[in-house]
């Protein structure tokens, strides 16, 4: 997970520096923190193991794993609950265009238990049938550490009320649209073998949000969104202590609850 942050603090860093080279295109900053919450497609998950089974689940089922009793848990632990962040530029002065970083810590859980058929072949033999999910029997699956969606977001605002002064913003419309990279951390586990793979690149994603941004002070504002998109993991590690270089392939569909703080910081 520090990979992941310094990532976005790298990024952030860079554009920021551009930024400060180009004060005609960018008008100012904003960056938000919150947390999440996620409800997912079924999927078909393929899995090439390096022992020689190649098979397909068809149809599993997952779920999030919000965590978000942590906050007062261990509130300074802030990025074990499923968390957002945004590093945003603004293309105008009126702050109705920008551009934007943005990471989605989201937590995808293959849900154990549940029957799934799976077709092709496992310990030489060619299977085509049901089988129940189980970590020590047979297998578990999760994006815990993160399914990690970072892409680049173009953003739109528009006043919907302003202050008694009429001097500013108070509730604001905005919708997001944008498309990136997965760098899940895949926690695997093969007939009671467990693994926590280490975080990788491993596909892409696309993705669209829209809902309503409250400036509570002229500078901070509270955000609340919807968001809905694709998934498409082309290789995660699915590793064991004693089986390297299995893989992972499957997408899904996705919607998704958000709320965050901001700041703006104008120039």
């Amino acid at each position: 997970m520090k990979k992941l942050f310094v990532l976005a603090l790298f990024t952030g860093n860079f554009l920021y520096s551009f930024s400060q080279e180009k004060q005609k295109l960018f008008k100012g900053m904003y960056l938000q923190w919150g947390y999440n919450a996620e409800s997912y497609t079924k999927s078909n998950i393929h899995f090439k193991m390096s022992n020689g089974n190649n098979f397909v689940l068809h149809n599993a089922v997952a779920h999030d794993k919000g965590d978000f009793d942590a906050i007062y848990k261990k509130p300074s632990q802030i990025s074990i609950p499923q968390y957002n962040y945004r590093i945003g530029f603004y293309l105008n002065a009126s702050h109705s265009k920008a551009i934007e970083l943005n990471f989605d810590h989201a937590k995808y859980v293959v849900t154990d238990g549940q029957t799934v058929r799976v077709t092709g072949v496992i310990d030489g033999v060619q299977v085509n049938g049901d089988s129940v999910l189980n970590p020590d029997t047979f297998l578990h699956l999760e994006h815990t550490d993160g399914a990690n969606w970072l892409h680049i977001n173009y953003v739109q605002q528009k006043i919907l009320l302003l202050t008694a002064s009429k001097s500013r913003p108070l509730l604001t419309t905005v919708w997001k649209a944008g498309a990136g990279i997965n760098i899940p951390r895949t926690d695997f586990t093969w007939r009671g073998e467990r693994l926590n793979n280490n975080f990788h690149i491993a596909g892409y994603n696309i993705g669209a949000e829209a809902g309503l941004r409250l400036y509570m002070m002229r500078r901070i504002f509270f955000e609340c969104t919807g968001k809905t998109g694709f998934v498409r993991y082309v290789n995660a590690l699915a590793c064991t202590p004693t089986q390297k270089g299995n893989r992972v392939t499957h997408s899904f569909g996705y919607a998704e609850a958000i709320a965050t703080l901001g700041y703006d910081i104008n120039w």
